[in-house]
């Protein structure tokens, strides 16, 4: 089927993204790909959190009457220094650093097709937008490289970048899995746990009723903040935006069996607590908090393994710590893995001019990393990533305690 024989439809509202609710699920169902993050679980609550001043722009493709191939996208201003702005187009869930495995979900057979009728009409909507970032696409994502060697060939302007990720392949037994340690760290999972076990009550729970959801997002809030303010920074889940989009992710997810919402509990007192969600038979880790007070008990470590542990038995086969590859991960059995960033603008345009000018700039400051004596790289890069304030956080905390 070529590009012209695809019908485009529009979606500017929540309300008529629901409308298509039925035909979205269908079309996740028959995408091996597919995870929580193309859900309308997940973006319609990120929207109502985030999207203030964006504008939703839902493209979806269909053959006949059936749903082929989605662009769930928007459109935000992104200033260029203090007067002067470009409209950015990304995909819906992007900007506040919740977000990973955004993805063009398309049914198999119809890459090209899909990828031909989306450039088409993003040639004709050119008078809404400067230039696209798809972030954090799966590596393998379908849609994304048919649309990435459409574009090359238009000869547009094209820009890749990746984000590291880790991930534990899980086997069938927890046995297995502890085979899969190096000695050292798999005699730490049972010595940790016993050495609690000594000391305190110790309780491991997961949320069972939307009752316990907003009492075990309190304590994560409380917990999170906690590790991050004895470190001198705010954290990420003080903001209101952030608390609502959790509350109301989590009881979607809850109605879906997916939540992994788990706390450990100490004579009664929450210590540590871990929010994933489940798609399929992979375990996402979205965020995680301990009580700097029993670090050295190691209470998030012994929660994780005992959470693994579970997982296991449930069928899980994959758990995925998302991004980020910190030696703390890789010591569970994790193995590094990426995200594509692709970013892309028309020849000839202010979009264009933009991203060239940021490639450059990319080169200059890997110039530096390869010329500057490691202390001083080390010193700019800490600047750096302090300037930047902390994304989702719960990779330092992981790396924090173990």
């Amino acid at each position: 089927m070529n590009a012209d024989s695809l019908q485009v439809r529009t979606y500017r509202s929540i309300d008529e993204l629901r409308s298509i609710a039925p035909m979205w699920n269908d079309l996740l169902a028959d995408y091996p790909p597919a995870t929580n993050f193309s859900t309308l679980e997940w973006l319609i609550p990120w929207w109502r959190a985030f999207g203030t001043n964006q504008k939703l722009l839902v493209f979806g493709f269909f053959a006949d009457t059936r749903l082929i191939g989605l662009a769930p996208l928007s459109i935000s201003a992104f200033p260029i220094g203090k007067i002067f702005s470009l409209r950015l187009l990304r995909l819906m869930g992007d900007g506040s650093k919740d977000s990973d495995n955004l993805d063009l979900p398309v049914r198999t057979g119809f890459e090209e097709s899909f990828a031909g009728a989306l450039v088409r009409f993003l040639e004709g909507e050119r008078k809404s937008w400067d230039f696209c970032e798809l972030n954090t696409l799966p590596p393998l994502s379908p849609g994304a490289n048919a649309l990435r060697k459409l574009i090359e060939q238009k000869k547009w302007v094209v820009t890749e970048g990746r984000t590291p990720t880790s991930a534990i392949s899980l086997p069938a037994t927890w046995e297995e899995y502890l085979k899969q340690l190096s000695s050292k760290e798999r005699g730490k999972v049972g010595l940790r746990a016993r050495r609690l076990e000594k000391k305190c009550e110790v309780r491991i729970r997961k949320c069972t009723g939307e009752s316990e959801i907003d009492p075990l997002l309190q304590a994560l809030y409380e917990l999170h903040g906690k590790h991050w303010q004895a470190r001198g920074l705010p954290g990420t889940l003080h903001s209101p935006a952030r608390r609502q989009f959790y509350g109301e992710l989590a009881r979607l997810l809850l109605r879906q069996r997916q939540l992994e919402l788990w706390a450990l509990e100490l004579n009664g007192k929450i210590a540590a607590a871990q929010f994933g969600l489940r798609y399929g038979t992979t375990l996402f880790s979205l965020q995680e908090g301990f009580d700097p007070e029993f670090a050295s008990d190691s209470v998030g470590y012994v929660l994780r393994s005992q959470v693994l542990k579970q997982a296991i038995g449930d069928g899980i086969r994959r758990y995925d710590f998302l991004g980020g590859a910190d030696e703390s991960k890789l010591r569970w059995g994790a193995e590094m893995g990426h995200y594509l960033n692709l970013s892309f603008a028309p020849p000839f345009s202010g979009g264009a001019a933009y991203l060239r000018t940021r490639g450059s700039a990319g080169k200059s400051k890997a110039w530096l990393r390869r010329n500057l004596p490691a202390p001083a790289w080390e010193v700019l890069h800490r600047i750096n990533m302090g300037l930047k304030g902390t994304g989702r956080g719960n990779q330092s905390s992981v790396a924090a305690e173990e």
